[in-house]
């Protein structure tokens, strides 16, 4: 895969990103970069002009002169800004965060040097990483403190990554046969000025909850056979009549799956929620990551950044197309989502190893209870998921404090809100992969083998990559196996 940054960027870009990859700058890009850069050195030999971060300080700051050579403007952005806290950002996020900032920058409405686009596009060939501390973002004015530790990597300044080994950023760069960056106060600003942490976070969060989603429907699936449940909660009427376009869609993967299905007539008239409404639920589902593929892909076909420049119509437009409100919602609308569809595994696997529920397996689907506990340790550890997802789903976008002199007298919290999805997406994994373990145990403890023949494979591929517990055994890295067999194949 190589992204041409004269064509959109996408969601598979950014899971890309975390290895080396080729980046494209061609002509055009080169192109409207320099046309951007030429303008705003039209504008700034103009002393009647303003253009804020170029000859102004910053934010509340804004009505004081700025330092008066490029150089000094640049060491000036990034140094007070030196203030984040707490571990290093994954770097999968770190480096997916710079591919959204590469794209915004080449598009030429920022006024960039071009050897900064065509210095970032280098870096991603290697497996540099600039160390980004966790805590300090409001997403309020761009990612500001995250992003200016980016931007002092690439100077050679601070620390980064490189293979995986934390080490002096200069150091780093030098190994990788990377060029610091030379930037002056109009790229600097440029660097920092913009979402990019916030909306590469919520991307990545997003991709991993949308495998999740479709693995939740296959399991559901799975477990209705192996149960022995009639599937007529999944019929097309019925759907239908309840008006909802995610259920519908759905209902009609989950159908494909359990064709061929034979009920065992040994099952309740009903099925308890877990099964019986779970087209509804995980449909519902459906339709809020419908919304939040949008906020995504508008956020990856934008550019955020202040000022903008317009060569064409001779306009500085100063606003706040830095202002991540719409990734703030959209990554607590994940975390809901998440709260919801890990939910509803817990539930589905605490159905399969209840004797009183589960067609008469053992309990804890135990090969022999008592001397052995099966799924026990497992259910655990699903229940302290499920409460961590809980306690973490409070809305972060509605949290907003007045900073900065009241300058950003409203922040979103947007790179809280998506940090906070990503964590809570490798939550929800862990709970489709025990869920995934359950299903697998269960058919060896006695539960049947699925009748739907794509139900069969499902259960097949699982078998082949897992023993049976039997006897017992630490089950976290069977877990994490499960998880990567059912959520990793092609959807």
């Amino acid at each position: 895969m190589t992204v041409d940054l004269s064509s959109p960027l996408t969601a598979g870009h950014l899971l890309r990103a975390s290895e080396p990859l080729p980046v494209l700058v061609g002509p055009v890009v080169l192109d409207r970069v320099q046309q951007g850069r030429a303008y705003l050195r039209k504008v700034l030999a103009d002393d009647e002009r303003p253009v804020y971060g170029a000859k102004t300080g910053f934010g509340a700051l804004v009505g004081f002169a700025g330092r008066s050579t490029e150089a000094d403007q640049c060491d000036n952005t990034l140094a007070h800004l030196g203030a984040g806290q707490g571990p290093d950002l994954p770097l999968d996020i770190a480096r997916a965060a710079l591919l959204v900032r590469t794209w915004s920058l080449a598009q030429g409405l920022s006024g960039v040097s071009a050897h900064v686009v065509e210095g970032l596009a280098a870096m991603f060939a290697t497996t540099f990483v600039p160390a980004i501390p966790r805590y300090g973002s409001v997403g309020a004015s761009g990612d500001l403190i995250p992003l200016a530790y980016a931007a002092q990597a690439l100077r050679g300044r601070g620390h980064a990554y490189l293979g995986g080994v934390r080490r002096p950023a200069a150091d780093a760069l030098a190994a990788a046969g990377l060029t610091s960056l030379d930037l002056d106060g109009r790229d600097a600003l440029a660097l920092v000025n913009g979402t990019s942490v916030t909306t590469a976070a919520t991307s990545l969060a997003l991709s991993s909850i949308r495998a999740s989603h479709r693995a939740a429907a296959d399991l559901t699936c799975l477990l209705a056979d192996v149960l022995g449940a009639d599937p007529g909660f999944l019929d097309h009427r019925l759907i239908t009549a309840f008006g909802h376009a995610g259920a519908t869609s759905v209902a009609e993967r989950m159908r494909a799956l359990l064709a061929g299905v034979q009920p065992s007539g040994d099952r309740p008239l009903q099925e308890p929620y877990s099964l019986r409404c779970s087209p509804q639920l995980l449909g519902a589902a459906e339709d809020a990551l419908r919304y939040v593929d949008g906020v995504v892909a508008a956020d990856l076909g934008g550019v955020s950044d202040n000022p903008l420049f317009f060569p064409d119509d001779d306009l500085v437009a100063h606003g706040g197309n830095f202002f991540g409100q719409p990734a703030a919602f959209a990554a607590d609308v994940l975390a809901m989502v998440t709260a919801s569809v890990g939910n509803l595994a817990e539930r589905q696997l605490d159905l399969l190893v209840d004797p009183s529920r589960n067609t008469g397996l053992p309990p804890m689907l135990a090969a022999g209870p008592g001397q052995q506990h099966g799924l026990q340790g497992v259910q655990l550890a699903t229940t302290a998921f499920v409460a961590e997802i809980r306690r973490n789903v409070l809305p972060a976008s509605t949290q907003s404090l007045s900073t900065n002199l009241r300058n950003q007298d409203v922040v979103p919290f947007g790179t809280q809100a998506a940090l906070r999805a990503y964590d809570l997406a490798e939550l929800l994994r862990l709970l489709i992969g025990s869920l995934a373990l359950g299903l697998r145990q269960a058919v060896h403890v006695g539960g049947r083998r699925p009748t739907a023949p794509k139900c069969a494979e499902l259960l097949d591929a699982l078998a082949e990559a897992i023993e049976p517990i039997d006897p017992d055994r630490p089950l976290d890295e069977d877990v994490r196996v499960a998880a990567h067999v059912v959520m990793d194949r092609r959807p």
